[in-house]
């Protein structure tokens, strides 16, 4: 399949002009959104394809007000404000859906000999799949605001429960208001965090 490079305008709505929102206006969230938003996530790449990313949406306000108690003070509003934060979750355990994920040959030993190298692999691949997801609603046209300050044993008994799933962050989805923006923050140069060896 051939492909040619995103147009100026795609790319600031992805990258330049996206920013991370802290306010949020009254446009509603449908599941519809939601279901069409996980549907591009999903096609992010993973280790053997093994997906162990598990969401959460906390689209009800009873959701939402259950996730803030979880999170620190200064998140509390976004959280409440935000029509739908998502918990980003991982399952150490992904490679039980290896056999449907990866039919054409028995990956779980690949993963399950430990089970700090699986938690490991989940982790990260659960964090690639969180960023497909903001890129993904910044695609269709919905901002975010991840964050990472919240009491995680909490979330995770509070929404996980006896599941084994661990939260790796949050993510509010809405339309910003642009409240509470600052200008944009500098970013390391390319020598600064880059080579090309």
């Amino acid at each position: 399949m051939a492909t040619s490079p995103l147009d100026g305008a795609a790319l600031a709505q992805l990258f330049t002009d996206a920013r991370t929102y802290y306010g949020w206006d009254a446009t509603p969230v449908a599941e519809a959104d939601l279901r069409q938003l996980y549907d591009l996530v999903k096609m992010g790449p993973t280790s053997a394809n093994g997906s162990p990313a598990r969401f959460i949406f906390c689209h009800s306000v009873e959701a939402r007000e259950k996730l803030a108690a979880c999170v620190s003070v200064a998140n509390q509003p976004k959280v409440k404000a935000a029509p739908v934060t998502v918990i980003i979750g991982f399952d150490p355990k992904f490679y039980d859906k290896l056999p449907e994920l990866f039919p054409h040959v028995d990956a779980r030993p690949w993963f399950n000999w430990s089970a700090d190298f699986a938690r490991e692999t989940a982790f990260r691949n659960s964090s690639l799949q969180g960023a497909y997801l903001i890129m993904a609603a910044r695609g269709l046209g919905w901002d975010t605001g991840p964050m990472s300050g919240f009491d995680k044993t909490a979330v995770d008994a509070a929404f996980w429960g006896e599941t084994g799933i661990e939260t790796n962050f949050i993510c509010s989805l809405g339309k910003g208001n642009g409240e509470g923006l600052f200008p944009r923050l500098p970013r390391l140069s390319f020598e600064d965090a880059a080579q090309i060896l």
